[in-house]
């Protein structure tokens, strides 16, 4: 198994996350100035993709690639999709009728600068525009497995599910399973949905995709208590945004099942399980297992 402490992962991340930035600032300009797109409407959208963000769903479909021994390169623009993806449903969930969060990555949410209607819409625009970007420039052969796999992850039985039981506040019928099981899909699906599209993309083997899906759904679960671990210590500072909101909001929290140290072995099990997946993917898996490390750092 590869060291990951020999791994430069902020070198890794910083010339990767470059050439993300550099094509979704290319893909919102072409979205934005085709002549039909309101210019309030486009400022929003850009606001809500470009200002701030780890940039962290396609950095995984990268590092993914890289480790079926594929080219990143072939990678970058059919990943932007993710973040356009994971863009909308940040917009969305900042909105009064879900988390009603002012703040987000340290400025005022994307509805507390532009109003709720453009919010709403300006999310609506990315959502669509991700399933654009990734029909254009996804590898015609395998177009079709990674357009299901893209709706499947952010729909109703993923991400939008997760969402929806989310913000059903007055049903006493809830436990850590009940947690895990809305974190799994609010959080962990489109994390799976990030590494296996890196294996599609990198003609991953059936044995090499399950091993991807089974560090993605670990990993995305994992993110997600930690920040429930976060927002319960309040350290806002690192999840760029006001803490607390969960609990005032009677939001069920994975801290609030089993206690903050519950939460916190959850996480370290989380992150043990990623790493025994990747146990068979040999030193190209070295990125992979370089952001297991910086998951795991965000609640030192």
């Amino acid at each position: 198994m590869c060291d990951p402490g020999l791994f430069d992962l902020q070198a890794y991340q910083t010339f990767w996350r470059g050439e993300i930035d550099d094509n979704l600032d290319c893909f919102l300009d072409e979205l934005t100035g085709c002549g039909g797109c309101p210019f309030h409407l486009g400022e929003a959208i850009k606001y809500a993709v470009l200002e701030g963000g780890k940039r962290l769903r396609p950095l995984l479909c990268l590092a993914s690639v890289r480790s079926v021994g594929g080219c990143e390169s072939e990678a970058v623009k059919p990943a932007c999709s993710l973040e356009f993806v994971h863009a909308y449903s940040l917009v969305h969930d900042d909105l009064p009728a879900m988390d009603d969060d002012d703040y987000r990555r340290g400025k005022p949410s994307c509805h507390k600068k532009y109003g709720e209607a453009v919010a709403i819409l300006a999310g609506d625009a990315l959502l669509t525009y991700a399933f654009e970007i990734l029909a254009r420039f996804m590898d015609p052969e395998r177009l079709g497995q990674a357009l299901v796999l893209l709706a499947q992850s952010s729909g109703a039985c993923g991400m939008v599910g997760g969402q929806a039981d989310d913000v059903i506040l007055d049903s006493p019928d809830w436990d850590v399973a009940w947690v895990e099981s809305v974190h799994t899909r609010k959080t962990g699906a489109m994390f799976e949905a990030s590494v296996r599209l890196g294996g599609l993309i990198g003609r991953a083997s059936d044995w090499e995709m399950r091993a991807l899906s089974v560090y993605g759904k670990a990993m995305g679960l994992a993110f997600q208590v930690v920040d429930d671990v976060l927002d319960f210590r309040g350290d806002g500072e690192i999840l760029g945004k006001p803490t607390g909101s969960d609990a005032a909001q009677g939001r069920r929290t994975h801290p609030m099942a089993v206690g903050l140290s519950g939460s916190i072995k959850r996480v370290k099990d989380l992150l043990l399980e990623a790493t025994e997946a990747l146990a068979d993917l040999g030193a190209q898996a070295d990125a992979l297992r370089a952001f297991i490390g910086l998951i795991g750092q965000r609640i030192e």
